[in-house]
């Protein structure tokens, strides 16, 4: 079931996405190497149940144990936060949700520690553009599918790059994982039919070498197949009339990702 919020939810919703966002931005500016993201998970779990809130991974299914999933290098995505050392050339994926006055927010961000290689801010820069062409779609009369084939065409027809079957974007509101789910891949002109506010994540999950992947040990971390790097961004986004509503906010953890000397923010902003 497909739901269609009002103006007041989109609000409250917009209110745990932008927590989310802040959040992140904790984890950029303490991403170094010699940190461990089990560090990371606790810095933004503290950080969400100091603003009142409660983080929307935490025992999600009654099984997932932590706040975050941090993804390093090869883990596309629902990497499990451990006690090993970030390291220089590391790719790191960190995506958290907000439960917030009976409404979730979601997002993800990708970070590069120390200067990445040419075809890795090239991974990442497609992946965020990917990100922004498939809001542009998510717009009132449109289908799920001219969003998914906007990513599908940029990343993968246009550089050559992986896209995830398995796991897709979804509805979001008072459930983490509401219906529809938004693929990454499809057909212009297919799937549900969008419609004024509803409200989902949109999520890219882009492979530098091969599409296919698989379950690591802990039945959680999703991994490349080929063990090529993977890049992850998300907004939470309201589907609107003319323009989607972008929910969640980037903007402070750009801000800390080129505060941090540790990271590599050239990939984006550059040129």
């Amino acid at each position: 079931m497909i739901h269609y919020r009002t103006p007041a939810e989109i609000e409250l919703i917009r209110a745990s996405a932008l927590l989310v966002g802040a959040a992140l931005a904790e984890a950029a500016s303490m991403l170094r190497p010699g940190v461990t993201t089990l560090q990371v998970d606790a810095r933004v779990e503290a950080f969400i149940r100091d603003h009142s809130a409660y983080p929307s991974f935490k025992n999600y299914q009654n099984t997932y144990p932590f706040a975050t999933c941090i993804s390093v290098n090869d883990a596309v995505v629902h990497g499990f936060p451990t006690n090993i050392p970030l390291k220089e050339g590391d790719i790191v994926s960190v995506d958290a949700g907000a439960f917030l006055n009976g409404y979730h927010g979601d997002s993800a961000y990708t970070f590069h520690l120390g200067p990445a290689p040419d075809a890795v801010k090239q991974l990442l820069r497609v992946t965020k553009e990917s990100l922004y062409r498939g809001i542009a779609k998510a717009v009132h009369g449109n289908r799920v599918g001219d969003i998914a084939f906007a990513i599908q065409d940029y990343t993968e027809k246009q550089h050559g790059y992986g896209v995830v079957r398995e796991l897709v974007g979804h509805g979001i509101g008072r459930n983490l994982h509401e219906d529809p789910q938004v693929p990454n891949f499809g057909k212009r002109g297919t799937g549900p039919k969008l419609k004024e506010g509803t409200v989902i994540a949109i999520e890219p999950m882009i492979n530098m070498g091969t599409k296919d992947v698989y379950h690591d040990e802990d039945g959680w971390t999703i991994r490349t197949a080929d063990h090529q790097p993977s890049a992850h961004y998300e907004h939470t986004v309201c589907v609107k009339k003319g323009q989607a509503d972008i929910l969640s906010s980037f903007a402070a953890i750009e801000a800390a990702e080129q505060a941090n000397t540790h990271l590599d923010a050239s990939y984006y902003f550059a040129g």
